[in-house]
């Protein structure tokens, strides 16, 4: 586990388990969110985009967290491992609106600086549909390019809890 891709729904944690893998196994983190939106949720133009993703994915080691669908190949490709937070709806909403109230005001330490925490009816409905809409387009790419990766679909947050713990004691979790 070098280089780790991690994907999953709004609100599903992402960014959290990036956190606590590169504790864990002392690799580089790195958050989309962070990188794409600039001071005041201007968005980086596509082209600066796709050489960034280029340019990160190029390096040795890292723990990428986010979706951004239209580099994910990009990230997948190059990953060894990837990660897919697969949750319930309900559950990412809760924690998407639990997160707006305990930065409310502030820039989330896994974002660009210059974005203060929010939340809008668009990103609502993004989370809302993610398991109609996203869901199957992601698990066809899963499997489309599992061969040769470790692949962990963890759909419950006592199935992270449990992969973590492996992981801290170093049993091996492929």
């Amino acid at each position: 586990m070098k280089r780790i891709a991690i994907i999953g729904s709004g609100g599903s944690g992402k960014s959290t388990l990036a956190r606590e893998l590169g504790k864990i196994l002392k690799l580089p983190v790195y958050h989309l969110d962070a990188l794409y939106w600039k001071p005041g949720w201007v968005r980086t133009p596509d082209e600066e985009w796709d050489q960034l993703m280029e340019a990160l994915v190029s390096k040795e080691e890292w723990i990428i967290d986010g979706n951004y669908g239209r580099t994910m190949d990009i990230r997948l490709r190059k990953a060894d491992t990837i990660i897919y937070l697969d949750y319930p709806t309900y559950l990412c909403l809760f924690r998407a609106i639990k997160r707006r109230i305990q930065y409310h005001r502030k820039t989330r330490p896994d974002m660009g600086e210059g974005c203060t925490e929010r939340i809008d009816r668009q990103f609502i409905r993004w989370i809302w549909n993610f398991r109609r809409d996203e869901r199957p387009w992601i698990l066809q790419k899963l499997n489309d390019i599992r061969n040769g990766k470790q692949l962990h679909i963890i759909t419950s947050p006592g199935q992270l809890k449990a992969f973590l713990r492996h992981l801290r004691a170093g049993i091996n979790i492929s």
